[in-house]
């Protein structure tokens, strides 16, 4: 006896190769929420796309908005792809990023005498994949290292180039106060990013740990998306806020060589 559907799924084969059907299904989701970018879809029209029943196409969707794959908007339920695939995609080609950004690191870090690091997005934050530092300066170690978007140079310069609902998802919750300069008042925090935008380059004084001071810079993409951050950071009395001007133009250049090495031009 064939096997019962549920009313509205396709009379379908189940998939050759050993493939997972459920697995299968929340691709052809993900599939039909890509191409429906940037307004999203709701459920209804996605289950019609995909065959699925509403119960079916609603109980795989809150799976992937659990995981960060899907954004669901409570006003319209309508979902988007969410954070977690943007950064996948990211971090997918991270090996060759790192690669090409290492002789850029190595000059900045041997023009500026302070440490040079590259920083790709995280769902929580931002992570250090990559660091260069000075041989005779004695510098703390944060390769690997996560850290707050809205408490440094790197988090900040990130949101700044992101659409304002990407900001607000990757900002939910009450923002941690490190420091007395950390920035936790989100108005404040939004015109920040707004000065950051027109000059090109985010600062830090003080915010994640009182005495580092730094400044960094996006690595945009063809779609001027930010897909990295460069920064530049020392102690307050070597890099004080005077320097932050020509830090800032330097790690600026910094990332536009990185965007064109990564281009291949």
């Amino acid at each position: 006896m064939a096997a019962a559907h549920a009313p509205g799924e396709r009379d379908q084969a189940q998939p050759a190769g050993g493939r997972v059907q459920s697995l299968e299904r929340a691709i052809a989701l993900l599939n039909a929420i890509a191409a429906s970018a940037p307004k999203g879809r709701p459920v209804t029209e996605l289950a019609a796309e995909c065959g699925l029943n509403r119960a079916t196409a609603w109980r795989l969707l809150a799976t992937l908005e659990h995981h960060g794959m899907v954004d669901r908007d409570p006003l319209v339920s309508r979902y988007t792809i969410g954070s977690a695939i943007a950064t996948m995609a990211a971090t997918s080609g991270l090996q060759p990023l790192i690669r090409r950004a290492r002789p850029v690191l190595e000059r900045l870090s041997h023009d500026t005498g302070e440490t040079a690091n590259l920083a790709v997005a995280q769902r929580l934050g931002l992570t250090y994949v990559d660091e260069v530092t000075p041989p005779v300066v004695l510098t703390a170690r944060w390769l690997g290292r996560q850290v707050p978007l809205h408490a440094s140079s790197a988090g900040k310069a990130l949101l700044a180039w992101l659409p304002g609902e990407e900001v607000e998802a990757m900002l939910s919750g009450p923002l941690a106060e490190y420091t007395e300069t950390t920035r936790t008042d989100r108005v404040a925090l939004h015109a920040e990013l707004a000065d950051i935008r027109e000059r090109g380059y985010g600062v830090s004084v003080g915010e994640l740990e009182e005495q580092l001071y730094g400044v960094a810079a996006p690595v945009l993409d063809v779609w001027h998306r930010p897909v990295a951050v460069v920064s530049v950071w020392g102690p307050k009395e070597r890099v004080p806020e005077s320097r932050f001007p020509e830090l800032g133009a330097r790690a600026r250049r910094a990332a536009e060589d990185i965007r064109d090495r990564a281009a291949g031009t």
